[in-house]
């Protein structure tokens, strides 16, 4: 079926093969692209070195670096010393390494989690007991606006994103005044790696909508994780919206 798109720029469906990765600028986007504006702010010396140094970092790496290494070699590259990691606790064991392994390579570091604040979801979000993640029990909110006003007033050269949730990191970006990037995008189904989901989505593996919500059973599980009284076998299998089983183990000691 035949899709009716109202956007001018659609490159990831081109109907030219993407030419202008080949040096071929002739396609409407491509027009719209080289607009003198936009050469004009490459010009500008912060953003130009800023893209250069990230084509370095591309050339030198290509294929062989990691993103964790990346970022490294990226705040090198433009001089940085204060780096700021804004981390969710599912991965707070992932972000204490990540923040040992940058003051090892000669970084100052500022770290903040979602959590900081400690602020109950009822209080600022108005949600009932029912709608957290593990009713009956005290659960904050997820706090960006905090964690980007300490990176803020740290400040930081860059600050780096670890597994904020989708949302909360909308926030964050928003209210962040220094250059951001984004080194772990969460995913609690696929570990972390969302494009799992867009290639086994494509391929017909996983359903194309996912239940609509968890299950009173699956919630009572992950009550029952906080309350250390879960059953060996809670998450086990596939669940009904074809995720894998035991999607939330990162999450299995948290309150997210």
């Amino acid at each position: 079926m035949a899709l009716k798109r109202d956007s001018k720029v659609y490159c990831a469906v081109c109907d030219l093969g993407q030419r202008c990765y080949e040096g071929d600028p002739d396609c409407r986007v491509s027009r719209r692209a080289l607009r003198e504006e936009v050469r004009e702010r490459y010009a500008e010396p912060g953003l130009k070195e800023m893209s250069r140094q990230a084509a370095f970092v591309e050339h030198y790496g290509y294929r062989i670096w990691d993103r964790a290494y990346e970022t490294v070699a990226f705040a090198k590259r433009m001089g940085y010393e204060h780096l700021g990691l804004a981390f969710c606790v599912t991965v707070r064991d992932e972000a204490e390494m990540y923040h040992r392994y940058l003051e090892e390579q000669g970084f100052r570091v500022t770290s903040v989690m979602c959590k900081t604040g400690s602020i109950a979801k009822e209080e600022l979000l108005g949600l009932a007991d029912e709608d957290k993640v593990r009713p009956g029990g005290f659960e904050p909110m997820c706090n960006p606006v905090a964690q980007a006003k300490l990176l803020n007033e740290a400040p930081v050269d860059l600050a780096i994103l670890m597994a904020l949730c989708v949302g909360h990191d909308t926030v964050m970006i928003q209210h962040l005044e220094v250059p951001v990037t984004v080194l772990v995008a969460k995913d609690r189904a696929f570990d972390h790696k969302p494009i799992e989901a867009i290639r086994l989505r494509a391929a017909g593996e996983i359903p194309q909508e996912p239940a609509a919500e968890r299950t009173p059973e699956q919630v009572a599980a992950h009550v029952a994780e906080r309350d250390g009284t879960a059953s060996s076998s809670a998450g086990a299998g596939r669940g009904s919206d074809g995720a894998a089983g035991g999607a939330d183990t990162a999450d299995e000691e948290t309150n997210e």
